[in-house]
């Protein structure tokens, strides 16, 4: 046996910087990012995972790093550099508005070529996604080592994740990374900001068109997700649960994807949606983006039989 990790995510790992009280005085800072989530979700499945990305070498990425330990993901992967940490600045929570600081940051000088030797031959599934693909010169990185993973014939998934500095600079990125990809997590409110329109269903439509042989899980908040590949389509609801808050909910339902995949690939498309969908609901029964068990996932799955 290799002790490589058979399933690795590329991106960012990132600090929010979140307001708190009146007038904007109190800030809190929590370790995050998209792709980072989904590999500290995996990590929780029990599978062998690593965070492929670039960190801070200051307070900030000491935190990151500390949190990838606990997680047990492989940190060999983690990058180290005297840069500045890349921070997501949320200054309103109800309604959410953020902004990015994160000029020549770390994260944007993650090194592909310095990943440990060896490790493509072993890895089963790597992860892309975020906005770790809309910053230059990092997105243009991870999208060769996307095409690289590609003729490895190493199986591929990818979640936009849109944020606000998605715009027409990043529709390119969007399509090679939906052709190269097995597997393609979107929700309603990507498609509305990545197509930039109302018409969600043709937004999902032409998404489809770029990749039809691709499995699409389409996330519809409390209303549950569909699963499609090629003609065919599975819905399901979201179980019933107190919701604590959202934070890593798409995360944990596209890892929680993954995972069914890889671990049992003779089950039903139906079953596999299952799973991501409860995994999904799972996240939200916690604060915080807060990976779920396995147990409890299966726990949600049960009650849904």
């Amino acid at each position: 046996m290799s002790d490589f990790p058979i399933f690795v995510a590329a991106g960012e790992a990132l600090t929010d910087m979140i307001v708190q009280g009146p007038a904007q005085q109190n800030w809190h800072s929590k370790v995050g990012g998209s792709t980072w989530n989904v590999a500290r979700t995996m990590a929780a499945l029990d599978v062998p995972t690593a965070f492929a990305g670039a960190i801070s070498d200051d307070v900030f990425g000491d935190a990151l790093w500390q949190a990838s330990e606990q997680s047990q993901l492989d940190l060999r992967f983690l990058q180290r550099y005297p840069k500045s940490p890349l921070l997501a600045i949320v200054h309103r929570t109800d309604p959410p508005a953020y902004f990015f600081v994160g000029d020549d940051s770390a994260d944007l000088h993650f090194d592909a070529a310095a990943l440990p030797q060896g490790w493509r031959a072993h890895c089963k599934w790597v992860h892309f996604g975020g906005i770790s693909l809309a910053r230059q010169p990092l997105a243009g990185k991870l999208v060769a080592l996307a095409e690289q993973l590609k003729a490895d014939r190493v199986r591929i998934s990818f979640d936009p994740n849109y944020r606000l500095l998605m715009d027409e600079r990043y529709d390119a990125t969007l399509r090679r990374m939906t052709e190269l990809a097995d597997v393609i997590k979107v929700s309603e409110e990507d498609l509305a900001g990545l197509f930039r329109t109302d018409d969600i269903d043709a937004a999902f439509a032409t998404l489809r068109s770029w990749n039809p042989q691709a499995t699409y899980l389409y996330t519809k908040g409390e209303h549950g997700a569909s699963l499609h590949c090629g003609e065919q389509s599975w819905s399901r609801k979201a179980p019933q649960i107190t919701v604590a808050d959202t934070v890593g909910a798409g995360d944990a339902s596209i890892a929680a994807l993954a995972y069914s995949l890889l671990h049992h690939p003779d089950h039903a498309p139906d079953q596999h949606l299952r799973f991501a969908v409860c995994a999904g609901a799972a996240a939200c029964m916690t604060e915080g983006a807060s990976p779920p068990s396995l147990a409890a996932i299966e726990a949600l799955a049960s009650r849904e039989d």
